[in-house]
């Protein structure tokens, strides 16, 4: 029996459709547009931001000159805007051209015009505007560092908006208008200066901050001499244009939303955060019948292989099941809203009580490859790779346990 046949397959896979689609940013841009009184510049920057600019441009009677910056996966043509598709976690060259687009839209705006963002998860990477003395390469290398640290978003995005001239806030000392945000949030807890590392709101924190978090997840000495020299020159704080910043989509809609799905399932309010080691046992301790739950949680790279935050987790779960010796069937789905976990094409996890038994069978051990960070391909073994394709949204991470 493959998962798709297992019972409880469908329940929990029309449970996390119905997560996604209370997330798709078109609708919500929709319900949330305020009125211009004049048309706006749209700058859309995300992995939602592709359906976002088309529903913008759907209220607004059309785009004109408007710049557009997505993953590949979401990447499609937009009338009145140029798309640019960069890359996702590390950035690359397309995206410093996206960046440098933003930044020559915003100023080349006739003085007054008001600018519409509409921002969404992924931005962070997608956007990369490297100050004087920092290289696109010296930007991935951080990035990359911190991917493999374990660091939460929002430390990752502190850091970021320190090496950037759009970030924390960047974004508004470059428009020459009112601006007004719709923003869809992938950071738990809804922090706007978290997400897409907040352009158009104020800094999680400085140049100091920034370095002492380096040094506490003991990265700050592998990072390239230029961005420790950047980050090691203190600055005065500088004030932040004001913004008018809605929040339009989040993970807790999407978890009530799955909730909806399953009505007699427990609906867990408290997000599933932290590092993978810690929150498998806390799936693993929910006990029997259903559970709906949201969150993101992190990994530390240590090995060579590849996976995502969900694959680590689902495989986890699978083995303290078979540790706790759980009876009767079973199911967990653990996925990304945006279709895509780590740097893989599968969007998580959807493993059950024999899972386990088909990776060994085709001659793989599943403790060996989770301590390479290699989920995907014990999962791949065992059929328990969820593969979405791009959503076109991003709110985080949905999980589904079902126990008979």
């Amino acid at each position: 029996m493959t998962a798709q046949d297992h019972p409880f397959y469908a329940q929990a896979l029309a449970a996390f459709q119905a997560g996604v689609a209370a997330a798709d940013p078109g609708a919500a841009v929709t319900r949330h547009m305020p009125d211009f009184d004049r048309a706006p510049l749209v700058i859309a920057v995300g992995k939602a931001a592709v359906a976002m600019a088309r529903a913008a441009g759907k209220l607004l009677g059309g785009l004109q000159g408007a710049v557009v910056v997505t993953n590949p996966e979401n990447a499609e043509p937009v009338p009145g805007a140029m798309v640019f598709a960069a890359a996702h976690p590390v950035p690359d060259a397309q995206g410093l051209k996206a960046g440098q687009a933003v930044m020559a839209a915003l100023q080349n705006a006739p003085a007054g015009q008001p600018v519409l963002c509409l921002i969404s998860g992924g931005g962070s990477a997608l956007l990369p505007a490297p100050p004087d003395g920092i290289t696109l390469a010296d930007k991935a290398a951080v990035n990359e560092a911190l991917l493999a640290s374990g660091a939460d978003i929002v430390t990752m995005n502190m850091v970021r908006q320190q090496i950037s001239n759009l970030k924390g806030g960047g974004l508004l000392r470059h428009a020459r208008g009112k601006v007004t945000a719709l923003i869809l949030s992938d950071v738990i807890g809804d922090d706007l200066r978290a997400i897409a590392s907040g352009p158009t709101v104020a800094p999680l924190g400085t140049r100091a901050d920034a370095r002492q978090v380096l040094r506490d997840l003991a990265v700050w000495d592998g990072l390239p001499g230029a961005v420790r020299d950047h980050l090691s020159q203190d600055v005065a704080a500088v004030e932040v244009p004001q913004a008018r910043n809605i929040l339009i989509g989040s993970n807790g809609q999407s978890v009530a939303a799955m909730a909806g799905i399953l009505p007699d399932a427990t609906h867990h309010t408290d997000a599933l955060e932290g590092n993978v080691t810690e929150a498998a046992p806390w799936v693993a301790n929910l006990g029997k019948g259903a559970h709906v739950f949201g969150g993101e949680t992190t990994v530390t790279l240590t090995g060579t292989g590849k996976g995502g935050r969900n694959q680590d987790l689902g495989l986890r779960v699978a083995l303290l099941a078979e540790d706790q010796g759980w009876d009767g069937p079973w199911l967990y789905l653990q996925a990304g809203t945006d279709g895509r976990d780590g740097p893989t094409d599968a969007a998580g996890a959807v493993v059950d009580q024999d899972t386990l038994a088909k990776v060994r069978a085709a001659g793989v051990d599943p403790v060996a490859m989770l301590a390479n960070n290699d989920a995907y391909a014990a999962l791949k073994a065992g059929g328990g790779l969820l593969i979405t394709g791009g959503t076109g949204t991003n709110v985080a991470d949905l999980g589904v346990l079902i126990r008979g």
